[in-house]
């Protein structure tokens, strides 16, 4: 079992990761914006999922692997990176309010489909979250506070919890924009030009770090 304090530490370390822009940010934002709040629910569903994909890979060892094999890092980092540029043109392509009719539950549901894809492409691709699972939840475990491998999973569940409650306020908080956004073309092109020139830079810094 963890402790108070060591949790609290813990707590308010994931607060800062989580507050700092970063593609999940933007992605959850900007399909809220333009596709509505389940939209974003939807996004941010596929960014906790792979999140857990790289608290049990961290578990595992995986993400040492990925230190210790450069070429392996290298060709997970490009291709996220190639895949944010892509996301990137896509927003910019697109039209910024792509809302499906209400009564068409299969291209809703095909939307949200794709959107929690492109959340989990988003995270899943970036190595540099698997190897900040790797560094961080190791700092806080303690081998005589009971099995490493509950340990794991307490600071798994918390690390998703935390996660999830950050990408659920952005998403209703950019929603509740949207309706300002319609009556001004204008702040809609800025919006696309924003958030596809932010996904861009994070590709870049993540093919060049």
């Amino acid at each position: 079992m963890i402790s108070t304090h060591l949790l609290i530490v813990y707590i308010a370390a994931l607060f800062v990761v989580y507050a700092v822009p970063g593609p999940d940010m933007a992605l959850v934002i900007q399909t809220s914006i333009g596709r509505g709040a389940r939209s974003g629910f939807a996004a941010a569903a596929g960014l906790g999922a792979s999140r857990a994909v790289h608290v049990t890979l961290s578990a595992c060892g995986v993400a040492a692997l990925l230190r210790n094999a450069p070429w392996l890092y290298e060709v997970v980092r490009y291709g996220g990176a190639l895949y944010l540029a892509y996301v990137a043109v896509q927003i910019f392509r697109s039209p910024v309010f792509a809302l499906p009719s209400g009564d068409d539950a299969s291209a809703t549901r095909h939307s949200h489909r794709t959107v929690f894809i492109k959340g989990l492409l988003t995270n899943l691709l970036n190595p540099k979250a698997l190897l900040f699972c790797s560094v961080l939840l190791p700092q806080f475990v303690r081998p005589e506070a009971g099995p490493v491998a509950w340990q794991m999973v307490e600071l798994g569940v918390v690390l998703l919890a935390i996660g999830a409650a950050f990408d659920v306020t952005y998403a209703t908080g950019a929603s509740s924009i949207s309706r300002w956004m319609r009556a001004h073309p204008r702040a809609q092109t800025v919006q696309r030009w924003t958030f596809s020139a932010a996904l861009i830079g994070f590709a870049l810094r993540l093919s060049m770090d």
